[in-house]
Order: structure tokens, then sequence, then C-alpha cells
């Protein structure tokens, strides 16, 4: 009898607890919950700032130019770029008349829509929105503001207290899909289906990862048809490891695959990588100077190129130390590029207040 009455109580854990794991690891391979609000898209790509940051010392890994305009915006809504924002996520919208279509629609161009994920005082970036904004449209409680920026019209929501999403694709009903996503539960089965199809490429936990769809005939991928003979789907993500015994520092393990319809044009694809990577080594080789440096030498040994059935993969191992002689590169370069004598800003053309 006191088997009969704990069997139910016993089965009901077991039942719960896997149903846990499941939404557990249907969760881990789901995109981030800021991806899955994207609309349809030709290409994706997320970055996760936080491990920036931490290898940075705090400091900014990608800096960006603090001109008037973009001070005076830090002065009015309080968010700074390469304080605040933690995670952001991107959907290209290729131009519909390009080889294989796309998801811009009649757009000369490609459009982009965006989720991000800050820190940021809504009331201040919405009195901001308000202000610059052309029109301002109601939709399910959230304000939707139409800004004209070089001649498109790039459409901001506030999501939340700690989200906010942009499109400057011509379609009102991308943001508001947006919008709607964003009222609902959050799903592991949500998000694009592109997107969805090819997640399950990307390393576990990376903070920074793309997925493209590449057309060799397209004008964005103008020079890629000496690599990819035919289109292809690329997927390139990046682990991070904070700690690298030979080096002490942090690094990322960079995973890059191109799927191709069949296996001739992936064999294709992973012998002219190989043979790049060859002079690439050649050449560093008679050079000399990465003999001394060991962030280079890492990331020149560990490159490597394989052919899997229908897929073309490489994989490197890139130091952070590599991102920081980057940067300081970069700003050592920056005062022989300016002119002596400093630009005058442009007026700013503000719309005036109604």
């Amino acid at each position: 009898m006191r088997i009969r009455r704990t069997f139910p109580i016993v089965l009901a854990v077991v039942i719960v607890a896997a149903a846990v794991i499941l939404a557990v690891q249907l969760r881990k391979q789901a995109p981030p919950e800021c991806a899955r609000l994207l609309p349809a898209g030709d290409a994706f790509l997320y970055a996760n700032f936080g491990w920036a940051r931490k290898t940075n010392s705090e400091a900014s890994l990608l800096p960006v130019p603090h001109d008037p305009e973009y001070e005076r915006f830090i002065q009015e809504t309080g968010f700074d770029y390469e304080r605040d924002l933690d995670a952001v996520a991107f959907a290209v919208h290729y131009p519909q008349s390009w080889p294989g279509g796309g998801t811009g629609g009649n757009a000369p161009e490609p459009r982009f829509s965006e989720v991000f994920l800050a820190r940021f005082d809504g009331t201040k970036c919405a009195a901001y929105l308000k202000r610059t904004a052309e029109s301002v449209e109601n939709y399910r409680s959230v304000d939707i503001y139409s800004i004209p920026l070089s001649g498109r019209t790039v459409r901001i929501a506030i999501l939340g207290v700690d989200i906010a999403a942009a499109s400057n694709h011509e379609d009102p009903n991308v943001m508001r899909g947006i919008v709607d996503r964003s009222r609902r539960l959050a799903s592991p089965f949500g998000g694009p289906a592109f997107l969805r199809r090819y997640y399950r490429r990307v390393q576990l936990a990376s903070p920074v990862w793309l997925i493209a769809r590449v057309e060799p005939k397209a004008p964005l991928f103008d020079g890629w048809s000496t690599i990819f003979p035919n289109p292809a789907t690329v997927v390139i993500s990046a682990s991070y490891n904070p700690l690298h015994l030979p080096l002490r520092t942090g690094v990322l393990h960079l995973r890059a695959e191109a799927s191709t319809d069949n296996k001739e044009d992936a064999q294709a694809i992973a012998d002219k990588l190989g043979v790049f990577f060859s002079m690439f080594h050649s050449a560093e080789e008679s050079v000399g100077s990465p003999g001394s440096d060991a962030d280079l030498k890492v990331l020149f040994d560990s490159l490597h190129v394989r052919h899997d059935d229908n897929r073309a993969v490489v994989v490197a191992t890139v130091p952070t130390g590599v991102f920081h002689k980057l940067v300081d590169s970069s700003e050592q370069m920056a005062p022989l590029a300016s002119p002596k004598a400093p630009a005058t800003p442009a007026p700013s053309k503000r719309r005036p207040k109604r």
C-alpha cells in the first residue's frame, strides 16, 4: 500500500525534473533572447561585451570618438556606448533584387535591424527620441519613434528597462513585429527560422558570433568568389577562455565553417583556404617578426582548415593581446592620419521644437 501511495509522487517528481532538464538544455541551444526578437534576415551578428571589458581592464576595447554631436547625446540621455552597452544583436536584410533574393524589400542596399541590451535612463532616452523624431507611433503601448537619417527612416523603440530596438527597414511592420515578440513569453523555439537552423553550429556560450548567407555575385560580397564558387552559409563563433596558461592571458577559440550544397564546393573552399594559410605562414616565416611576439605566434600556429562532408571548417586561437595591439596601433596612427589643424565641425541640423 505504501508503494502504491508513493509511486505517483515519485513519478511526478521525475516528470518535473525531466521537464526542467529539457527546458535548460533547450535554453542552452537557443539563441540569446535579444537575437530571438529580431525579424527574418539574411545575416545575423551578436556580440556580448562583458568579456571585452574584463579582458581590457574596464577600458573600451572598441573606443568611439567623442565628437561634439556624440558628446551632446551622452549629456542629454546619460547613455555612453563604451560604458553602458552590454550586448547587441543585428539582423542584416539583403535587397530583394540581389541574387538569391533577400528580406530587405525594394531597398537598393542592405538594411539593418538591431536589439540592444544596455543600462540606460528610459525617461531621458524617451525625451531625447521624442525631440528628435519626425513622428511617434504608439503600438501596443510602446512608442515607436521615426527619425530621418541619411535619406532613410530609422525606427526606434524602448521595449523595457534594459532593452531597446531599432530598424531602418522600409516596412514599418518590421519594428512592430519586434514589439510583438517582446511582449510574448521568452521561448527557446522563438526567433527567425534561418537563425534557429544554423545557431546549433555556434560554439557553446560564444560571446561573439556571425551567421550569414554568402552570395558571391551580390555587391556586398565583391571578391568573395575567389573563395566561394557558389552560395554558402557561413557560421563564425568565438568561445572565450579567460586564462591561457602558456601566455597567462585570455584567448578566443575561433571556429568558422562554410556550409555548401555539395561536397565538391566544400572541398574547393577548404583547398583555397589551405593554400592561403600556407602562403600566410611562408610570408610570416620569411619576415621573422612574429617569432618575437608570443600572441601572434599562437595565432599563426593554431590556424587549421579541414573538409568535413559539405562543410569547410577553420579553427584558430586568438589571444586577446592581439586585439589590444590592434587598438594601440590604431591610436598611434590616428595623429598621423589627422590634419594638423582641426576641422571646423559642421553646424548641427536639429529640427526645431514644435
